[in-house]
């Protein structure tokens, strides 16, 4: 990390980790400005759209088990519920983003992420079922397997069908599935409202008290909301592409670009951002979270920079994972 040039409001940490040889972190700022908590290279902190990487590594899992297919439809599993989720719509294309369901936060819409997107009581989103009247009623906008389209509700239907499958509540699907093979003993979904020691309050700006704590969620699901380590980050990637958590016949798989070009050059598999140099690559945004993860295959380095406000990430995150 010689010669980076970290932001004075940069507050979160930095991470490079490299097979065989000592990891480098560097934490900054504070995890809880009120009462001066300083962050630590092992706190705790909010994953955002990170976690996608995890739902998809479940869903693997419980297609090795024949549990599930990649063909299977969301419409057989789901039932009478979301009734416009169109009957061709399958978990591969759910996973893909080329589902072209309609999606509660449409990333393409014009807002803030500071403002306060959820149409349902924050407190009331604390388990997968109560995601369902946010979910509901909302047009199809392209045909399945038509394209791509980031879609946050996608995952959240993953999630549902994690959990009729396996007959587990989803967040003990993804414990069971990933975080306990994998090795990630301090990765969680905890409530926003009962976070546990060690853990960073996000924060909508880089200064002020003004936290996060009702512009999301109050406990994460399937499209984001995992709070983790950056050791608990590397761990994954090092367990993944070892075959510790699915084979790495399905690992091949989820990170086979089902797009080439779905944002810029950067392609996307199975809830893997791929870069054009071959990297896979786990990002996360939201009000009071920036991530990103890259990790090489090749030589096994992983570099990881996340931050407790909702910018903070990008200017370190630019220089350090080039």
């Amino acid at each position: 990390m010689d010669g980076l040039t970290v932001p004075a409001d940069f507050s979160g940490v930095i991470s490079v980790d490299r097979a065989g040889g000592p990891s480098s972190r560097r934490a900054y700022g504070l995890a809880n400005r009120a009462y001066g908590v300083p962050n630590r290279d092992d706190t705790r902190f909010a994953l955002a759209s990170g976690s996608k990487g995890f739902v998809a590594v479940a869903v693997a899992s419980l297609i090795e088990s024949g549990d599930l297919r990649l063909d299977t439809t969301a419409r057989s599993i789901l039932g009478v519920d979301l009734p416009l989720v169109a009957a061709d719509v399958t978990v591969e294309q759910l996973l893909a983003h080329r589902s072209g369901i309609g999606d509660y936060l449409d990333e393409d819409g014009d807002f803030e992420l500071t403002d306060y997107v959820l149409s349902e009581p924050v407190h009331r989103l604390d388990r997968t079922e109560a995601f369902l009247p946010m979910l509901d009623g909302r047009p199809t906008v392209f045909p399945a397997g038509e394209r791509f389209k980031y879609c946050n509700s996608g995952y959240l239907v993953l999630a549902l069908v994690l959990e009729r499958v396996s007959g587990m509540p989803f967040h003990d699907v993804v414990a069971a599935r990933v975080f306990g093979p994998g090795g990630m003993a301090d990765t969680a979904y905890p409530r926003s409202d009962e976070l546990p020691p060690n853990t960073a309050t996000g924060y909508l700006y880089a200064d002020g008290l003004r936290s996060n704590v009702l512009h999301l969620p109050v406990r994460g699901n399937g499209d984001g909301g995992a709070y983790s380590t950056v050791a608990d980050i590397s761990t994954f990637w090092r367990a993944l592409f070892a075959g510790a958590i699915v084979s790495p016949a399905s690992v091949a798989d989820l990170v086979r670009p089902r797009t080439e070009r779905a944002h810029k050059d950067f392609g996307y598999g199975l809830g893997f951002w791929l870069r054009p140099d071959g990297r896979v690559q786990l990002d996360g945004h939201d009000a009071g979270v920036s991530f990103r993860s890259v990790h090489d295959p090749d030589t096994a380095t992983t570099w990881t920079v996340v931050s407790n406000w909702s910018g903070g990430a990008w200017p370190v995150a630019r220089q350090l994972i080039r």
